[in-house]
């Protein structure tokens, strides 16, 4: 089954959270690996911003695809395409995306669970 773009479906979201914090989490690492190879002489590590690179590109296109459906403008798309370069910003950005498309949507937040 071949998805395009304008049928951005709500699976969407939830792979842009899955991308958001996967892109965040490897964003880390590469920071980290950038400090051990040029503060501690540390190598070996290169695979990590190849990894980060394309999870990245797979978060950019998601939201994308976000950015298209929900017509969001330029001064709110570009900083939520630009989290994942940025280390803690996509998980910043993926909560603001989340709240953004419950309120274009008109959805309300799941009700806290009564039982716990």
């Amino acid at each position: 089954m071949h998805t395009s773009v304008s049928h951005v479906t709500d699976g969407t979201l939830t792979l842009y959270r899955v991308l958001a914090y996967t892109t965040g989490v490897i964003l880390l690492g590469f920071t980290v690996e950038i400090i051990a190879k040029y503060g501690f002489g540390v190598e070996g590590y290169e695979w990590v911003a190849f990894v980060h690179g394309w999870v990245y590109l797979a978060y950019f296109l998601v939201t994308v695809a976000l950015v298209h459906k929900y017509s969001w403008p330029l001064q709110w798309s570009i900083p939520v395409l630009l989290a994942g370069t940025i280390p803690l910003m996509s998980f910043v950005a993926e909560r603001k995306v989340v709240a953004k498309v419950r309120a274009d949507r008109q959805v309300p937040a799941p009700a806290p669970d009564a039982t716990a």
